[in-house]
């Protein structure tokens, strides 16, 4: 007999539709497989009542499907409010918050059928790729316990990868759906942004640059979710009729650093595609490394300084925040007018440099990290071979090109390097071609197969 746990949620679905697999049998397992290893990644938080979730899952045997997501067990990640289930963003001032109602998104997803089960563990407030927090404590990776599972939506790849989850929500400024989905061997999709309606919560500035999205093992779920997730604005396309070209952004012309083995593990990927009848190209810098990052840095500061200013106003709030938020906010109060328009002038250019790009090629590509998971001891890496990080997420620059712009880019799991930890590539397309974008990206999946469920 299959184990539930290792089936994605296309088809714990279609089971369930069916009725050929009972709600009650999939939580039963969900919760036995939660037991089993959440002892050692510490991924899903705020698990709820064993009763009352059993009781969930008897009322959705009993009723008609509800929609898409009919009895499947979802964590939330803990950036998001859930009615009724601890909600903390990884911060002290908030690690007793429960609150009355739900975001819309998670709205949305009850409404589909899912039955929320608890949350999955973040960095404090989602700032770094590094989920650990004074409320939650670290998450381990499950490939290798001693090192992390990333972030922000770290708490997510974990569960995906050892089958608590066959799906997982997540969000994305600077990374955090690739990021995560790359160490952890998943796919991560951030899409188009506005392609996922903004929450009352989100701070009116942060559109441009920051995104909820999917997570999952297959593309597939990624396409279930999203459809969910956008309010029905998604709907998957079917396979293209033609290969794509695609553009092989590398280093950025030696201008990022890599740790030994990650760009092996990403020309593998370039092999496979064309393997399968992809036309890739290498492409040149087409702007210069450090003029994203200073438009890319700025930007976000400022829209963090914003985000955060209840909590730096309040002065106890503010002595319980960690030191990567503290200069994120002390930066964006200090940002002039002048240096908001630089960045906003040079994000603008990046957008105009980028449709020339997508009028020569379909697809880019780069690099899901610079480094390997790195050990759960330690906050950021400081340097990566010989060259000195400057600040607590450069090591993360390569995400910069498709974040500042705000277009569709998925992780691909590329494999298991030498280590035997896991690494992925980033799939970038033009705003707006996010079904086109998923369908080649089944094309990739189909070609790798399965992604691996892990026991840690």
């Amino acid at each position: 007999m299959t184990e539930l746990w290792r089936l994605g949620a296309g088809e714990l679905a279609a089971r369930i539709a069916a009725r050929k697999l009972s709600p009650v049998e999939l939580m039963r397992e969900t919760l036995a497989r939660i037991d089993a290893v959440n002892g050692a990644v510490n991924a899903v938080v705020a698990l709820r009542d064993r009763e009352a979730l059993m009781g969930e899952a008897r009322l959705a045997e009993a009723m008609p499907a509800a929609g898409p997501l009919h009895g499947l067990p979802i964590a939330i990640k803990d950036t998001v409010a859930v009615k009724g289930v601890r909600s903390t963003w990884g911060v002290p001032f908030l690690a007793d918050f429960v609150p009355k109602e739900d975001e819309a998104m998670v709205a949305r997803l009850r409404a589909a059928g899912a039955i929320v089960i608890g949350k999955t563990n973040v960095p404090m407030f989602a700032v770094g790729s590094h989920s650990k927090n004074p409320v939650y404590g670290e998450t381990r990776n499950p490939y290798d316990l001693s090192v992390t599972v990333g972030g922000s939506s770290g708490g997510a790849g974990a569960a995906l990868a050892t089958g608590m989850l066959s799906l997982a929500d997540g969000s994305d400024m600077m990374g955090s759906l690739r990021n995560p989905g790359a160490w952890n061997g998943v796919y991560g999709f951030r899409p188009t942004v506005g392609l996922i309606p903004p929450e009352k919560s989100d701070a009116a500035v942060t559109g441009p640059i920051s995104t909820r999205g999917p997570m999952a093992r297959s593309v597939g779920d990624l396409e279930l979710l999203l459809s969910v997730q956008s309010g029905g604005a998604f709907v998957a396309a079917a396979a293209p009729a033609r290969a794509p070209r695609v553009g092989w952004l590398g280093d950025w012309g030696g201008a990022f650093a890599f740790e030994d083995g990650l760009m092996m593990q990403a020309e593998g990927v370039l092999s496979l595609m064309e393997g399968i009848g992809w036309q890739v190209e290498p492409l040149a810098p087409p702007m210069p490394r450090e003029a994203l990052w200073q438009s890319w840095t700025d930007l976000r500061s400022f829209l963090l300084a914003q985000d955060h200013a209840p909590n730096w106003d309040d002065p106890a709030r503010r002595a319980m925040l960690n030191a990567h938020i503290l200069w994120e906010i002390e930066r964006g109060r200090s940002m002039t007018g002048e240096t908001l328009a630089v960045a906003a002038g040079l994000r603008r250019q990046w957008l105009d440099v980028l449709r020339a790009l997508f009028d020569q090629v379909d697809l880019l590509v780069l690099p899901s990290a610079q480094v390997w998971p790195f050990p759960v001891e330690i906050d950021w890496p400081t340097e990566i071979a010989g060259q000195e990080m400057d600040t607590y997420h450069r090591w993360m620059e390569v995400m910069v090109p498709a974040s500042l712009a705000g277009v569709p880019v998925i992780n691909l799991p590329a494999g298991l390097g030498t280590n035997g930890l896991p690494s992925g590539v980033q799939l970038i397309g033009k705003a707006g071609s996010d079904a086109e974008l998923l369908a080649w990206a089944r094309e990739y999946e189909a070609a790798i197969g399965p992604v691996a469920v892990v026991t840690p």
